[in-house]
Parts: structure tokens; C-alpha cells; sequence
């Protein structure tokens, strides 16, 4: 097919994500096996090429069960009981925690020292968000959606906190709602800077195409962002988790074409997407 592709230069993975994939890596390469609970990247793609090098996807249930092994905590975190776990079952843990989640980890856990009544703007169940609230006992009130305010009853003060992947405009419109319904908000903006950045960027990006294709993992929180960032002002934006996925039908002769993805995309996956495109 003729068409101009271009491969986005600020897509791809953040340092997070390098940082633990790297360390999974090393290892790998000197032990042959590794566990690591819960997906290493939202990116079954990616998961898959370091399953083929011995890489051992757990989950907690599993991770219960193992005695004098060792174990890689992802850049998502993991709230203490995981630690206080690998002590009591002889477990190595590998922390290659994202170091921006640490330090939203640190925050909320001295907030909540002090007696302050934490939120946390997140995915309901998400690891990240787990790994926060974690760091309050279980106590911190988790809000995913505005409609949820409805439901609960709100306190008269927080200390409102965020997934660190999330969009920087719900948040601050969260902290508005909250504004108006009376709350004392004790407003943190816990974004990483290297996800929210890309909003501005990406908006950018995606108005000099004809079509955009979003790559990304579907269970990434982080690709939703961005993808919606993308479609916001490019109605002509695809999302693959697969260059499988791609259909002919949405490119025509001489289109311009800009492949992007998430912060959990490999660059190798984007580069076998515009491969197919050009081979459609």
C-alpha cells in the first residue's frame, strides 16, 4: 500500500517500565527463570517474548504458595504485605518499582500516619491503585468515576491522591466536584509527568494525519488515556493490541499515517504495525 508512515518519536516505553523489564532481563540471562507477580507490562506481546525466555507470570494466590524463590515486584508496586510475605516465605523479591510510585507510595502512607483521610483517584482493582491503598491499612476511599460520589458519603476533609497514570484533566475536575460539594480538598497532583506530558504532545502528533494507529495492551490504563487523547482530535484513530488486528479498509492511497502508542508499548511492536500496514 502507498502510504507515509511515521513512527512517533515520544512513544514507547517509559522508564518505569524499562527499568523493570531490563532487571527482568539480566536475570533471566544468568538464571534462566524468573517469577514476577502480575503482568511485567500491560502488553501481552511483550510478555509473551520474555515468557520465551523463562519469565514466570504469578499471581497472589500463586505467590502464597512459593518458598526460597525469587520474585520481581513490577513498576506497579505492591502494597507492604507483599514484603512482609516474602520475608516469612525465604522469597527474593526483585523491587523494580517505578520510582515515581514509590514516592506517591511514601506520600500517602505518611498522610495517612497523620491521621489524614485519603482518595485515591483509580482503577478499582488495578495494581497500582492496590498498592496505594495498601499503604493505608485498606482505608483510603478509591474513586474511578465521578458517579461514584453519589454513593458514598463524603468527609468533610481529604487528602486527594491519583493513579499516577490517569488523565490530568478528570483529576482536576475531580478535585473541583469535590470543591463543590462542600470537602476540604488537600489537593496532590501525583501524575507522571512522563504520561501527562504526552497528552499535550500527542494532541500535537495525531492533527498531522490522515489516520493514527494507537498500539497498545488492552488491559494498559495508560494506553486508554492516550488512545482517547488521540481520537479526541483525530476521529480517524484506530486501536490495535495486535498488527493482526489492522483491516485494509481503513487507509486509502496516499494516506499519511502516525503510529503512537503507550507507555507500555514496545517500539518493536510499532515497527511490526507499520511493517504490515505497508504490506496490506
Amino acid at each position: 500500500m502507498n502510504v507515509k508512515i511515521e513512527i512517533d518519536d515520544n512513544s514507547g516505553f517509559c522508564f518505569g517500565v524499562v527499568y523493570a523489564i531490563q532487571m527482568a532481563e539480566d536475570i533471566l540471562d544468568e538464571k534462566g527463570h524468573l517469577y514476577c507477580l502480575g503482568d511485567i507490562v500491560h502488553n501481552d506481546e511483550e510478555v509473551e517474548r520474555l515468557r520465551k525466555k523463562g519469565l514466570k507470570i504469578i499471581d497472589h494466590e500463586a505467590f502464597d504458595k512459593l518458598r526460597g524463590e525469587t520474585v520481581l515486584i513490577r513498576a506497579h508496586g505492591e502494597p507492604p504485605e507483599t514484603y512482609k510475605k516474602a520475608l516469612d516465605q525465604d522469597i527474593e523479591l526483585i523491587d523494580a518499582s517505578c520510582p515515581v510510585v514509590l514516592k506517591l507510595q511514601n506520600r500517602v502512607r505518611e498522610a495517612y500516619n497523620d491521621d489524614e483521610q485519603i482518595m485515591i483517584y483509580g482503577k478499582h482493582g488495578h495494581a497500582e491503585v492496590i498498592g496505594l491503598k495498601g499503604q493505608t491499612n485498606g482505608d483510603a476511599i478509591v474513586i474511578e468515576t465521578f458517579e461514584e460520589l453519589d454513593k458514598i458519603e463524603l468527609p468533610k476533609k481529604i487528602q486527594l491522591y491519583s493513579q499516577t497514570t490517569k488523565r490530568t484533566k478528570n483529576l482536576y475536575a475531580l478535585r473541583d466536584k469535590l470543591v463543590e460539594r462542600g470537602v476540604e480538598v488537600d489537593f496532590n497532583d501525583t501524575l507522571c509527568r512522563q504520561v501527562s506530558n504526552r497528552d499535550i504532545q500527542l494532541r500535537e502528533y495525531a492533527k498531522r494525519f490522515d489516520k493514527i494507529v494507537f498500539v497498545s495492551g488492552k488491559k494498559s490504563s495508560n494506553g486508554k488515556v492516550l488512545h482517547d487523547v488521540c481520537k479526541d482530535v483525530n476521529p480517524n484513530t484506530f486501536f490495535v493490541s495486535s498488527k493482526t488486528e489492522l483491516k485494509k479498509e481503513w487507509f486509502s492511497e496516499n494516506d499519511t499515517v502516525g503510529i503512537c502508542g503507550a507507555t507500555s508499548t514496545p517500539q518493536w511492536q510499532m515497527e511490526d504495525v507499520r511493517d504490515a500496514i505497508l504490506a496490506l
